[in-house]
């Protein structure tokens, strides 16, 4: 039996029990913090660089790109370092600081999309106040609350579940720092306090889920009643992609964190938080952001721009749209 004050670092699960397949693991996780990095960071840039894209959508999309890049970082970073040194072990303070960052980014960005849900509500269903309701004072605010809870509540989880005092030996059944993981280490009968507070924090997100599922069915609405096909399209083609990851992320972080223990395997739990943990911030730029005209565009003229100027050199991109293969010519 030991308890928190004599634990010193807790053991991860490994994915696997050969070193080949930990390079595997480290080789695949690599690439996708690497295509997060790429596409993230050019997104990031090419908002912030372009004049045009100093709108409230571009400016939660940038916020996004953010919260996708800490999502992403803080969990698949660790799991790549022991997969490459075949190691299980994370120190104590690493572990409250993964659990900690791990929330923060994660409801943040849950809060964030619910503003981004009312952003389009607005946009489409009362486009006549859209500037006296999104002005750029009431982003800057709707964005930083969405921070700002997501930071106030990783506080709270982090501090009330790194308080209680464990006798369940350190070894985890996830590859990240998880609560429901560490509540199972603990000794103390004070862990239903943090049980309740998950509780408290799923209905929250329950609420949050419902207003951004209520959001895009009034989009829906709206948009039925324009006699427009290639409307219709655009908009069913944009909404059901984002309610389908929005669904995804809840369902699967709800069944994570209330799920009867008789029913937990460390393999059910590392499908179920990877697929709320890493699925969504993946998927987050293809979804949202490359599948914008507008964007792709300001992106293509980047890339144009860092090849031309950079380097030097004429390069011609195939799939430049048209415009930019004119004036590269």
């Amino acid at each position: 039996m030991s308890n928190s004050s004599s634990i010193t670092q807790f053991l991860l699960l490994a994915f696997a029990d050969t070193p080949e397949l930990q390079l595997l693991h480290f080789w695949l996780f690599l690439g996708i913090c690497l295509a997060a990095l790429l596409v993230n960071g050019l997104i990031i840039t090419t908002i912030a660089c372009d004049h045009h894209l100093h709108t409230p959508m571009y400016f939660f999309l940038l916020n996004l790109s953010l919260l996708d890049l800490g999502c992403i970082s803080t969990t698949v970073s660790k799991a790549m370092a022991n997969s490459l040194w075949d190691s299980r072990a994370i120190s104590y303070q690493g572990c409250a600081a993964q659990l900690f960052f791990f929330v923060f980014f994660i409801l943040a960005e849950f809060y964030l999309l619910t503003v981004m849900s009312y952003d389009r509500y607005v946009a489409i269903c009362k486009p006549l106040h859209y500037g006296t309701l999104l002005g750029s004072r009431a982003c800057v605010h709707m964005a930083a609350a969405a921070w700002g809870s997501g930071f106030l509540t990783a506080l709270m989880h982090t501090a009330n579940t790194f308080s209680l005092p464990l006798c369940q030996g350190n070894a985890l059944d996830q590859f990240f720092c998880e609560i429901p993981q560490i509540l199972k280490l603990s000794c103390s009968h004070s862990y239903l306090r943090d049980v309740w507070l998950l509780t408290l924090s799923c209905l929250l997100g329950f609420v949050c889920f419902v207003f951004i599922v209520v959001s895009y069915v009034q989009i829906f609405r709206a948009v039925l009643r324009i006699p427009s096909e290639q409307g219709w399209h655009k908009a069913f083609s944009t909404c059901l992609p984002h309610l389908a990851v929005v669904s995804l992320f809840v369902s699967t972080a709800m069944f994570a964190d209330l799920k009867p223990p008789s029913i937990s395997s460390p393999s059910l739990n590392v499908v179920v938080s990877i697929l709320y943990s890493v699925v969504p911030p993946v998927l987050n730029p293809l979804i949202y952001s490359l599948r914008n005209k507008e964007l792709k565009d300001a992106l293509w003229k980047r890339l144009e721009y860092v090849l031309l100027h950079i380097n030097n050199v004429p390069i011609i991109l195939n799939g430049l749209p048209q415009y930019l293969r004119k004036r590269q010519d």
